[in-house]
C-alpha cells in the first residue's frame, strides 16, 4: 500500500455514494398516480350488468323448485305468483325489483325453437301466477321478463320441467344463464 493511499484512508472526505436499489417517495407517489387513473378511466368504460334480472332467475328458480316439492308433499295445488308481496301457505310469492318489468322487448327475437306467445310476448302477463299441481304439471308456458336491455325467458314443459333463458343484449343471442 502507497503512503498516499494509506493517508488518504485516515483524511475525512465525503462518504461514497451508494447506488440506491429503490423508489423515492416522488416516484411511487407518480406511479400510484398513474394507475389510479388509468383504473379510474377503466372502471368508468365498463358496463356492469344490472343484478335485478340475475335475482328474479334464482329467486324464481327456488321458488318453481320449492313450489314443485310443496305440492307433491301437500297433495295440493301451490301457486308461484310474480311480484306478490305476501305469501299464504300455498303461494310463493317471487318479489320483481323496480328496474325490472314484464314482457319482451319488440326489438328482442323469440328464443330459438318456440312458437310466438299471443299474450306474453306482447305484455308478459298471460300468468300472473303459476300454479303447480301435485302431478308436477304447470299452467303456466312462457313467462318475460326484462330490465330494458337483458331479458329473461322462462319456459314450462310438463312434469316440473323448465327452462330459464336469457337474452344478453351485449352478445344480441340468448343463452342458458
Amino acid at each position: 500500500m502507497s503512503i498516499g493511499a494509506l493517508l488518504r484512508s485516515f483524511i475525512p472526505g465525503p462518504a461514497p455514494r451508494r447506488c440506491s436499489k429503490g423508489f423515492s417517495l416522488t416516484e411511487l407517489c407518480i406511479s400510484m398516480g398513474i394507475v389510479s387513473l388509468l383504473g379510474g378511466l377503466g372502471v368508468s368504460t365498463l358496463s356492469l350488468p344490472n343484478p335485478g334480472l340475475a335475482v328474479v332467475q334464482q329467486d324464481l328458480e327456488a321458488a318453481l323448485r320449492q313450489a314443485f316439492h310443496q305440492a307433491r308433499a301437500q297433495g295440493a295445488n301451490v301457486h308461484v305468483a310474480l311480484g306478490a308481496q305476501a305469501a299464504s301457505s300455498n303461494v310463493m310469492p317471487v318479489a320483481l325489483p323496480k328496474n325490472v318489468h314484464w314482457g319482451k322487448p319488440a326489438r328482442v327475437p323469440l328464443p330459438p325453437g318456440m312458437d310466438d306467445p299471443k299474450v306474453a310476448d306482447v305484455t308478459g302477463e298471460a300468468h300472473g301466477r303459476i300454479t303447480v299441481t301435485p302431478m308436477h304439471t304447470a299452467t303456466a308456458t312462457a313467462w318475460f321478463l326484462n330490465d330494458g336491455q337483458d331479458v329473461l325467458c322462462l319456459r314450462l314443459a310438463g312434469h316440473g320441467h323448465y327452462q330459464m333463458l336469457r337474452w344478453r343484449a351485449a352478445k344480441h343471442k340468448w343463452g342458458r344463464n
